[in-house]
């Protein structure tokens, strides 16, 4: 800052008044680039979340669950990048807060800070200026009356040496030039005066008032380069101050990739969809000249589906139990290939096993809560417990009887030992398959008094003799019309009725649907 006299009348006053401008006018182009640059931010993290939406995939928790590692693993780095996005949108308030906030207030303080130091400037130099024209015009008039007083003088001198005058001219002269003199010693003296005056108000100027201004002037301007100054650090603090979080995330998506197991991935996806289905048998030789004969292999009964009651018989007038309303919940699997089929099934067998074990926990708990009840009667009143039990008891009821036929199911698709759980007037019995080969497994149902075939879905010729050896199956000829009972679920076999009223299994390949 220029503080000290150079003998100019402002002191350089107009390049200070520039330069304090410039420096706000800088003060402001900041704070409105960090306001920009938080916009961009702001921005940046929406598009990100944008992004991040569009490519994430919405679905059953359970779904998710199971899908491969290097599939889960890209919704993990969508989530790490929405985690990312909240980040950059902190920093962009961080910016709008501890920046463009303080200095936009700190901004409009120093506007009219400088605006009031100006203005005392500038009155000072009024006031300097005021003096200086009073001391011009008292100047003008000591040389005017001094003038004036020389040209009386002259006049008397010449009236003096006139020898034409006479005493009362010399006289009138002599006190014309007197008062011209005394006005020019007033004029003198009050010009001397005001010279005085005018020369301490310009030092008190110079010295005192313009200093103490423009001092102050250099303490703000100080303050606004330390405040741009700090601006500056902030800008750099603010982010990095977020940067821990980002680098976070980015570790978190570097670790996702890292975790990714392709071998677990490949073999999870073999598991997940064998299909167990044996491949099929070489193709015979047909000796057209000696006639068709079956190509029926040895090993088409190891793969033959097990009895399945409920396609054999359909009960009529059957007494509704607590489970009859249980079928709309299960779900069906029977398109499934077998292996598949039993993982489902078992799942399933395993998840209503662990509700059965909570739901019998709570009865139980009822029950013995009911005994405390009946013993103590001011403890409470047992038959407030009556609902809740009997609810239970619904609960459990239905959960056995879906829990029974998933077991049936499980067993018809060559699942292992189950066990019988009653439910209302049904009553399934499964022997244990350790006890019992597969080709005794004996069903023991509890029907109603009647019951009624099933209807044919349709027709079918048999292409090739069939003999029937095995449980469950039925033997057929060459050519023999078939009633068509059930369509192949996905085991190579289908379910049909000879003429003769036999219901049975034989191979898909070996008919053809009419």
């Amino acid at each position: 800052m220029i503080s000290g006299p150079t003998g100019s009348r402002s002191d350089q006053h107009d390049v200070i008044d520039r330069h304090t401008q410039s420096g706000l006018d800088l003060l402001e182009r900041y704070v409105k680039f960090v306001k920009e640059r938080a916009e961009i931010e702001q921005n940046y993290a929406k598009q990100l979340r944008t992004l991040s939406k569009k490519y994430s995939r919405r679905g059953v928790k359970e779904d998710q669950d199971t899908k491969p590692s290097n599939q889960q693993a890209f919704q993990d780095v969508l989530n790490q990048l929405n985690d990312y996005a909240a980040q950059r949108e902190q920093l962009s308030e961080s910016m709008t807060l501890s920046i463009c906030v303080e200095l936009s207030r700190n901004l409009q303080e120093l506007r009219q800070e400088r605006k009031n130091h100006l203005c005392e400037v500038k009155k000072a130099q009024q006031n300097l200026e005021s003096s200086s024209k009073l001391l011009e015009a008292s100047k003008k008039r000591f040389e005017k009356e001094w003038r004036e007083a020389e040209k009386a003088n002259q006049q008397t001198e010449k009236v003096q040496l006139d020898a034409n005058a006479t005493k009362a001219d010399m006289e009138k002269a002599k006190q014309h030039t007197h008062l011209r003199v005394h006005l020019a010693d007033e004029c003198k003296n009050d010009y001397a005066s005001q010279l005085q005056k005018y020369n301490k108000e310009q030092n008190n100027f110079y010295h005192s008032e313009i200093l103490s201004v423009y001092k102050k002037l250099q303490e703000m301007e100080e303050r606004r380069i330390r405040l741009l100054a700090d601006g500056y650090v902030q800008f750099s603090e603010t982010e990095k101050n977020v940067l821990p979080n980002i680098i976070k995330c980015l570790d978190a998506i570097s670790s996702t990739g890292r975790n990714i197991n392709e071998k677990q991935d490949t073999l999870a996806l073999i598991e997940q969809y064998r299909s167990g289905a044996a491949p099929p048998a070489d193709v015979e030789f047909e000796d057209y000249s000696q006639g068709v004969k079956a190509a029926a292999s040895d090993n088409t009964t190891t793969h033959l589906p097990k009895v399945r009651i409920k396609q054999l018989f359909h009960k009529k007038n059957k007494v509704t139990s607590p489970d009859k309303n249980t079928p709309s919940s299960l779900e069906d699997l029977s398109r499934l290939p077998p292996d598949q089929r039993r993982r489902r099934l078992q799942e399933k067998i395993d998840d209503i096993q662990k509700e059965l074990q909570r739901e019998t926990e709570q009865s139980e708990a009822m029950m013995k809560m009911k005994g405390v009840y009946e013993q103590n009667s001011q403890l409470g009143d047992p038959s407030s417990l009556q609902p809740q039990i009997t609810q239970t008891a619904h609960n459990i009821a239905k959960l056995r009887g879906e829990l029974n036929k998933y077991q049936v199911q499980l067993t018809e698709a060559g699942g292992g030992t189950l066990q019988h759980y009653p439910a209302s007037s049904e009553y399934i019995t499964v022997l244990s398959e350790s006890s019992v080969s597969p080709s005794e497994n004996i069903y023991e149902c509890e029907f109603d008094e009647d019951f009624d075939m099933d209807v044919p879905i349709g027709q079918c010729t048999a292409l090739y003799d069939f003999d029937g050896g095995s449980e469950g199956a039925v033997s057929m000829h060459v050519g023999e019309q078939l009633s068509l009972m059930l369509e192949d679920q996905g085991d190579g076999w289908v379910q049909v009725q000879r003429a003769s009223g036999d219901v049975g299994y034989v191979p898909a390949s070996y008919i053809q649907i009419i």
